[in-house]
Order: structure tokens, then sequence, then C-alpha cells
């Protein structure tokens, strides 16, 4: 059932990512739910799709962006690798870890972005790119870090109940 579910919540945040938050920048820096989704589904204690969930993700990303189709695939599986190894760590503090694991995976992923786009010829300034695109993306992941991560808290609750001692 994770797997199944996977596809309409990841198309649906996919969605609200292409019309909606890419129509609130701040400065040149959009929010990206799809990463944030995955990071709170992989700090979730009972979730054991996380790795799926991140493949098919990336996977509905590479297909809607001019990024060639693995560049989102590579940059949300090292997100979720993060997260699981925070997970594992820091595994008391779920909201901590959130934070981290978003403020890491934001930069991660928006450095990789920007080193495949240089690497293709795309000439990028690297002080504009950090202060104009990634800095300002990474803050707007913060700020919707926490409520995205009640909602998938509720959600894997409902997809992996807890189980009732008789």
């Amino acid at each position: 059932m994770p797997i199944i579910i996977a596809f309409p919540i990841l198309a649906s945040a996919l969605i609200l990512q292409t019309v909606i938050a890419s129509s609130l920048p701040l400065l040149s820096g959009y929010a990206d739910l799809i990463l944030l989704i995955l990071v709170a589904w992989a700090l979730q204690e009972r979730v054991r799709s996380a790795w799926i969930w991140t493949v098919i993700a990336g996977l509905m990303v590479g297909f809607v962006s001019a990024l060639p189709t693995l560049v989102p695939v590579i940059g949300y599986v090292l997100v979720t690798a993060i997260a699981r190894l925070v997970h594992r760590r820091v595994w008391q503090t779920p909201i901590l870890a959130m934070f981290v694991v978003t403020f890491l995976g934001s930069l991660v992923s928006q450095g990789l972005v920007m080193a495949v786009l240089v690497v293709q010829g795309t000439p990028l300034p690297l002080a504009d790119s950090v202060n104009l695109v990634i800095l300002p993306g990474t803050l707007l992941n913060l700020l919707l870090a926490l409520p995205v991560y009640a909602v998938v808290n509720d959600l894997a609750q409902w997809v992996y109940p807890e189980e009732v001692e008789a």
C-alpha cells in the first residue's frame, strides 16, 4: 500500500510545486515540496518504502523539469541517504532532524543542480547563485518543513498503524 499511495501523493505535491510554489519565489529561490515530503517520509520510524518513494519522486521531477532525468533522482537519493543517516543518529528529536536534513538536503540538491548547469555550459556566477537562489530556496524549505512534517507524520501513522498488543 505505501508504494501505491506514493503516486497520487507525489503527483499532487509535484503539481502544487510547479503551479503554486513556483509563483511564490523568494528572490529567485523556490520551495521544493517534493524534497520536504521525501525528508519527512524518510524520518518516520516505521517507514520502509522511503527509497522507492525517492526514486518515484526523482523520476517524476526529472520528467517535468528541463534538467537531465537522473539529476533529480541522484539529488533526492542523496537527500534520503542523509535523512536515513540522521534518523539513526538523532532519532529522539525528529523535528530537529527534519530541520537539519532539510537544510543539508536543500544545499546538496540545489548545489547538484547548479553543478550540472555549469557543466552543461550555463554561465552561473557562484556568489549570485548562492545568494539569490540556493539560500532563499533553503529558507523557504525551512519555513515549510514543520507543516510538511506534521502532514507526512499523520500519513505515516495512517499507512503504518501501530500494532496493538493483546
